[in-house]
């Protein structure tokens, strides 16, 4: 077996929580409805509704009063610590968020003047940790496998050096970027072309969603840079013929970008067989870049594969992915919820102090689910927007852009975008659905607290949820810590402020969806025509 360059610069997570938990007494928080004169304890009588957009049905009640909630995680936490993962490696601990080396610049990694401008032009002066050992590795011709944490510009340390060889040969399809989501490939499109701004690079994007006659046609013009997601190349090569086929063939660069999502193996969602397809036109001896946030082993795998005689061997460079998952600026919290009245627990805490100014993602594990919120927290007056798979390849851009602009406060939506997305204002990220795999909460979390910046992760907890919490919690190397703020106590507001008014309109959001209304209450274009025959 050749030799393979590993490099790993991971850093050891901080040993103490990131805030104190919320330990005050009812009687002495300013939402107690208690009064300090002794007297029987309140019940609260809750009308229990059947929620059919629920991921599961829940058989028992989590408390028998909102008041008297109790923290199982905290209990089970106390009494069996949850093992750390320990490093097999070596590491190199690093002082800052992300790690940037003060005396590395941009020349010293051998990109030209006129990509170190365009870099400082979009305020990247330093390079961050997978850039400085990556970008002049694969300047060198190395095939490449980077894993680093979200938000540590994996973008760019692949874009430069791609860039910087397309100048010195320019050639029609130079190189082709496959990623796992439309959103995803459209940020790489606009930071390619951002950084490319002194150049003149013809870039197509190539995702679903949209017709594909004028992308065959952008194809066959045979631009510089393809970015597409796997599933719709592929349709473009079953179907384009000899003449798309023949343009792939002159490929240099193939790069992987969410690696771990395009080779995850089995399942109805499963993106391999596009992938096989892509490369069957690819030439063998291009140069190949992997990267990703979470290094899985069909990731690893890669790196054992029998090489081509004469190429130099696979650089494999990780940082920060095997203890240090999180950012240290990421503070992460769980709110335990009695399933039946989550979406009265997330309006109230939407709307607390602290909250009501940040700017959220909300993420859901179901489509249905994201729908449904997105109607009802417009109808409690949110300004709101979503993104899942079942909305048009348009209203997906729109209400994207919409949340980029901050015409939108929040956004709610599932996984599809969870990975890559780079949003900087987002200070706050409210798993309403706790994700199956800890893998996947380690991109949610991941849209804030970019590029050490602080933000705040948040998890709505079931009573069935600890299970999985606690996997996640093993996952990242840190332990979640119970939600509070001063002054404020979430069941009693929930209780005095949300219970009626967030049962009406729990009500009229189903009524909507029912009536396939848009959100907002106007009836969708097709329904109408459908009512009126």
């Amino acid at each position: 077996m050749e030799k393979i360059d590993i490099v790993s610069l991971s850093s050891a997570s901080d040993s103490g929580s990131s805030g104190p938990e919320s330990g005050s007494e009812n009687g002495q928080e300013s939402d107690s409805l208690d009064s300090d004169a002794p007297r029987k304890r309140r019940k609260a009588i809750l009308d229990v509704e059947v929620d059919p957009v629920d991921d599961e049905p829940y058989q028992a009640p989590i408390v028998s009063s909102i008041t008297g909630a109790t923290s199982r995680i905290k209990k089970k936490v106390a009494n069996t610590n949850p093992p750390k993962a320990e490093p097999d490696v070596v590491f190199h601990p690093t002082t800052t968020a992300v790690p940037v080396d003060p005396n590395t610049t941009f020349e010293s990694l051998h990109l030209r003047p006129w990509l170190v401008n365009s870099l400082a032009n979009m305020a990247i002066k330093r390079p961050t940790g997978i850039q400085k050992h990556c970008i002049p590795e694969i300047l060198k011709g190395r095939d490449c496998i980077g894993g680093s944490r979200t938000g540590s510009g994996k973008t760019v340390a692949f874009a430069a050096p791609i860039l910087q060889k397309l100048a010195e040969d320019p050639s029609s399809i130079f190189a082709v970027v496959l990623t796992a989501t439309r959103e995803l490939a459209l940020q790489i499109f606009e930071q390619f072309k951002a950084i490319s701004a002194a150049q003149t690079l013809r870039a197509v994007l190539i995702t679903g969603g949209s017709d594909m006659r004028p992308q065959a046609i952008a194809l066959a013009e045979r631009p510089h840079l393809i970015i597409a997601t796997p599933g719709r190349l592929a349709d473009h090569i079953r179907n384009s013929g000899e003449d798309t086929i023949c343009g792939l063939r002159r490929v240099k660069f193939l790069v992987l970008d969410e690696a771990d999502r395009l080779l995850a193996s089995g399942g109805p969602g499963s993106m391999l067989p596009d992938i096989a397809e892509c490369l069957s036109v690819l030439p063998k001896d291009r140069q190949t870049l992997l990267f990703t946030a979470t290094m899985t082993p069909e990731v690893r795998q890669l790196q054992d594969r029998p090489r081509e005689s004469g190429k130099p061997p696979v650089f494999v460079c990780e940082v920060d992915t095997r203890v240090l998952a999180i950012p240290n600026t990421l503070n992460q919290c769980y709110v335990q919820v009695p399933v039946t009245h989550r979406e009265h627990y997330l309006h109230t805490f939407l709307l607390t102090e602290a909250n009501i100014e940040k700017s959220v993602i909300i993420f859901c594990n179901r489509t249905s689910t994201a729908d449904f919120l997105h109607h009802l927290l417009r109808l409690l007056d949110h300004r709101v927007t979503s993104l899942h798979s079942k909305l048009s390849q348009k209203n997906r851009i729109d209400n994207l852009g919409r949340f980029r602009a901050a015409a939108a406060r929040i956004l709610v939506a599932t996984d599809v975008a969870a990975r890559g997305l780079d949003i900087p204002e987002v200070s706050l990220v409210i798993n309403y659905d706790v994700p199956r795999n800890p893998d996947d909460y380690i991109h949610r979390v991941g849209r804030t607290a970019r590029a050490g910046r602080k933000g705040d992760a948040v998890t709505f907890v079931g009573q069935r949820d600890v299970e999985l919490v606690h996997a996640i919690e093993k996952r990242v190397g840190r332990e979640m810590i119970a939600w509070g703020e001063e002054g404020v106590n979430l069941e009693t507001r929930v209780i005095r402020d949300a219970l009626k008014l967030v049962g009406e309109m729990k009500r009229e959001a189903l009524l909507e969806i029912e009536e396939h209304r848009e959100v907002g209450g106007k009836r969708k274009r097709g329904m109408q025509k459908l009512r009126v025959q």
